[in-house]
Parts: structure tokens; C-alpha cells; sequence
């Protein structure tokens, strides 16, 4: 199946209300206990029947329309809903592996994510190996390997991998692929036309657009992959508020054009921070030189408004961070996806060894502000190092 979704049925409300009343507002039906008509019904239940409800901690209407909404939009079938970005992670992990297993994890994977798989391989006999994401001859298949696992681009580093690629290579050797998605936001990558098995999005980025909700979310297409997420998700008592997921239902219908907005306001920062002398190294996929940008030229269709820079290696830490603590628009702040633009430095001996870039990074997420504001904030802020 191609990803031929219709945005126009992303933003059009479901067909809800009674007969002599109609909005474009959907309800929030919220649940704990879920009541059947008779003891035939409640005996018959089927908790994995996504079109009956039997518990509240396993969905209302108002969380299966959210469901509904996400799967059309990435072109899956299936979509399951978690508290947050990292409970997607873990879930899948937890719901493909066993003791034995293998799972290949990209060296830039979003460090709660390499935590978990290191705690799973610490107490669960899960075997972890890691891989250069952008020499696809260190991925090193072995017979117990299940799980490859793919972030593109890197949310802190911004590598972008040969998706297709990996994907090709997994497969041959039976192997899933699952990647994190959440920079491209199911809009900017078509991640299963391309291979993957299994999309995970932090939902608290740009489909949230608020900065005050917590959620994630798994996509499939394959029947039985989510079979086996959706055992373990009921196991594990994992649910969301249908209060959260109405805010998300209410911000779905614009977040593509604040995507599409934050995306072009970012590439012109990027570009005046590419020519700043205070700037070694430019990391945003859409530009040249930024690594693995071809692979993000054939296949991605966009870039999330989140980027990073190399600082000159004689700037120290010290002078990035006063430079950081003088900045009045960009708020100092993890996570990303909403209205106000945030910064956050990284010191490069704490990432992964195998970067070459000798100055430390410092990563931008743009948000809503006038572009050009925010040039400026960046601009007298820079004056410290002078």
C-alpha cells in the first residue's frame, strides 16, 4: 500500500452527535468502566476487536478516532497509543525481544533509547550492538539478531541514514526494522514505502504543538507485528487520557502547516548561522555538507525545524553558555514541537566517541516567533564571544 492518505480526512471531524445535533468539535468520551447490555456481550468481549470497547484502559471512541488519525496519516494500518515518546520505544522493545535476541541500534539513537536497550541487555539477556548510521557496512547481521533499529536523522547529531538501504539488508536476514520517526512527524518521510517495519513518534512534538501533553505512538501495517505489541501492551496496563488525546485531535488538523512553516523559518536561521564565523560545522539535513544529506535530498519531502551547530573548537563551553543564558527569545528547554523556539547545548565528549567535530554542538528547535527575531536574539547573544 502507497501513502495516498487525503489530509482533507485528517481535517474533516468524524461523524459524531446525535441526530438534531452536529459540530465540528468532537466529544471526549471518557471511560474507566465500560458497561455491556447483557452477560452474552460482556462473556463474548474481545479486547484486541478495535470496532468494541470492553475496558477504559484499553480505549474509548475519543482515542480510537486519534488512533484512526495517525495510521491514515503515515499510510499504516495500525497505531497504538503510549503515555510518551519513550513508552513507544520500550514497548516495542520489550514486545520483539526476548532473552537470546539481538537489536542493532544506531551510535546517534536518542539516548533514553539506548538506556533502555542497555538496561534490557543488562537484566534481560537481550545482546545489544550499535552501528555507525552512516556506514552500512557496520550493521553486522547475525542469526539471533531481530531488531534494527533506525533513527533518521539523529536528533541531536542529525545524521540522516540510507533508510531503503538498512531496510534491504534487514530483511534479507528476516530481520525487522523499526525506526523513530518523530523529526519527520509522518509528513516529511513515507519511513514503510521506504522499508520499515514499525514508525514510532513522540506525538509530544508537533502533533501535540502545545509543549503540555505527553504521548506516543506505533504505527504498523503488518498485522501481525502489532499483534504482538498490542499482548504486551495490554499486559503492562499501558494507557492514555482521552482528555490528552482530544488536545492532540484538536491540534492535528494544522500541525502540517506549522510544520511546513517552522521548516522554512529554520533553513533561513540555519543559512545566516552557516556563514557566522563563531560556526564550524552546520548540522541540518537539507543542507549540503551536513551528513547523509543526500540521502535526506532522495528521500525526504521536508525537515523538522529542529537543527544543531559545531562551535569553533577554541569557543569554549563556558562562553556557549553564556552566550546560551543571554539569548531572551529561545527558552533553554528539551523536547520540542511547539510554539516558542528552545536551545539546548551539548558538550561533544559526552556523545558518542566516533564524532570528529573537535568544537561543542549546541542544537536549535525553531518555533513560531518571527524569523528574523530570532536572528537577532542569536545575534547579540554571539557578541559574548567576541
Amino acid at each position: 500500500m502507497n501513502k495516498k492518505y487525503s489530509w482533507s480526512q485528517v481535517v474533516q471531524p468524524d461523524d459524531v452527535g446525535s441526530a438534531n445535533f452536529k459540530s465540528l468539535a468532537g466529544s471526549v468520551e471518557r471511560a474507566s468502566t465500560v458497561t455491556f447490555p447483557d452477560v452474552k456481550s460482556l462473556r463474548n468481549r474481545n479486547w484486541q476487536d478495535k470496532s468494541k470497547y470492553s475496558y477504559g484502559l484499553l480505549g474509548t471512541p475519543t482515542t480510537r478516532r486519534l488512533e484512526r488519525k495517525l495510521a491514515l496519516i503515515e499510510g499504516g494500518e495500525h497505531c497504538i497509543l503510549l503515555p510518551s515518546g519513550l513508552a513507544a520505544i520500550s514497548l516495542t522493545l520489550l514486545a520483539l525481544l526476548k532473552s537470546g535476541d539481538r537489536v542493532l541500534l544506531p551510535y546517534n539513537a536518542y539516548e533514553p533509547a539506548a538506556e533502555v536497550a542497555r538496561l534490557m541487555a543488562k537484566n534481560y539477556g537481550i545482546e545489544l550492538a550499535f552501528y555507525d548510521p552512516l556506514d552500512i557496512c557496520s550493521v553486522v547481521m547475525s542469526t539471533n539478531t531481530k531488531l534494527l533499529w533506525v533513527e533518521t536523522p539523529g536528533s541531536v547529531t542529525m545524521e540522516v541514514s540510507d533508510l531503503p538501504a538498512l531496510a534491504s539488508l534487514a530483511h534479507q536476514h528476516d530481520v525487522l526494522v523499526s525506526i523513530d520517526a518523530t523529526w519527520s512527524a509522518g509528513i516529511a518521510l513515507d519511513v514503510f514505502q521506504l522499508g520499515a517495519d514499525i514508525s514510532i513518534q513522540a506525538l509530544t512534538k508537533y502533533q501535540s504543538g502545545g509543549s503540555d501533553v505527553m504521548m506516543g505512538s506505533i504505527v504498523t501495517r503488518d498485522k501481525t507485528i502489532n499483534q504482538r505489541l498490542l499482548e504486551t501492551y495490554m499486559h503492562f496496563g499501558i494507557g492514555v487520557s482521552p482528555e490528552d488525546c482530544n488536545i492532540v485531535l484538536r491540534s492535528l488538523p494544522h500541525y502540517k502547516l506549522r510544520y511546513q512553516a517552522q521548516d522554512e523559518a529554520a533553513r533561513k536561521i540555519a543559512a545566516w548561522l552557516s556563514k557566522h564565523s563563531a560556526v564550524m560545522q552546520l548540522l541540518h539535513p537539507a543542507f549540503v555538507g551536513s551528513p547523509g544529506h543526500e540521502y535526506w535530498q532522495r528521500d525526504f519531502t521536508g525537515a523538522a525545524s529542529l537543527f544543531s551547530i559545531v562551535f569553533q573548537p577554541q569557543i569554549t563551553q563556558l562562553q556557549i553558555d553564556a552566550c546560551i543564558d543571554a539569548m531572551k527569545l529561545f527558552r533553554i528547554g528539551y523536547s520540542w514541537g511547539g510554539a516558542v523556539s528552545l536551545v539546548v547545548p551539548f558538550e561533544m565528549n559526552q556523545l558518542h566517541p566516533y564524532h570528529s567535530y573537535k568544537g561543542n554542538l549546541v542544537r536549535f528547535y525553531i518555533g513560531l516567533e518571527d524569523y528574523l527575531d530570532l536572528i537577532d536574539d542569536i545575534n547579540q547573544s554571539f557578541k559574548l564571544l567576541n
